[in-house]
């Protein structure tokens, strides 16, 4: 399935939320700027608030495969796909690098936020919680945002994705209450490969989306 913008497929997820939640207490949880772009559309509609997880993913030299991620908060996972063995492998003989990966990739974070948007978890107890991605390629960025929410009370969590490959869908019946998803895709290829448009402004555009969010209520 193809969309003609992101703008576009998160109205059509906001559309499938609002009649359960329109009137319920929810907070969207979007995974980086284009999650925002899908995730405003159903805040919106629901009248709740909007914030952003931004991940960064850590790859080891030569490799594609990601093997761990760090969170804006500072919070860093190992892939869920890694095995004890494996994980214990890259300790001992990328620990300097992985060190070095942990720094780098905090810093990069947190001075491209500069303190905006990112989350408070004092916002999001007793909601229920809808994860909101552009796609989900892999299950990854889902595992560090459910991770990220294991210490938060809340509700629900629902992911709503208009795109997410089949491991995707596995993890998220393993991990979430509830799925919206559009479009299953058994061989992804790309996320903006799905979108007619590239709609992700820039990052400081997306920062103010997050920031005046309740003047865009419908």
């Amino acid at each position: 399935m193809y969309f003609a913008s992101r703008m576009q497929a998160g109205r059509m997820l906001a559309s499938q939320l609002a009649p359960k939640y329109r009137y319920e207490n929810c907070a969207v949880v979007a995974i980086g700027d284009g999650g925002v772009v899908v995730g405003a559309q159903i805040a919106m509609q629901l009248h709740c608030i909007l914030t952003m997880l931004m991940i960064e993913e850590i790859k080891l030299p030569m490799e594609d495969q990601t093997v761990a991620g760090m969170l804006s908060d500072g919070t860093f996972s190992y892939s869920h796909e890694l095995s004890g063995g494996q994980m214990e492998e890259i300790n001992s003989e990328f620990r300097g690098y992985m060190e070095q990966e942990k720094l780098t990739k905090f810093h990069n974070m947190n001075t491209l936020v500069g303190g905006s948007g990112t989350i408070d978890k004092s916002f999001l107890r007793g909601h229920n919680i809808i994860i909101v991605s552009d796609g989900f390629s892999n299950s990854f960025s889902l595992d560090m945002a459910l991770d990220f929410l294991k210490l938060v009370a809340v509700e629900r969590i629902i992911v709503a994705t208009p795109l997410a490959s089949v491991p995707a869908i596995d993890r998220m019946h393993i991990g979430a209450d509830e799925i919206c998803c559009l479009s299953v895709i058994e061989n992804y290829i790309d996320t903006d490969h799905y979108y007619d448009q590239r709609d992700v402004p820039d990052h400081k555009k997306v920062i103010e989306t997050i920031e005046k969010i309740i003047l865009n209520w419908k």
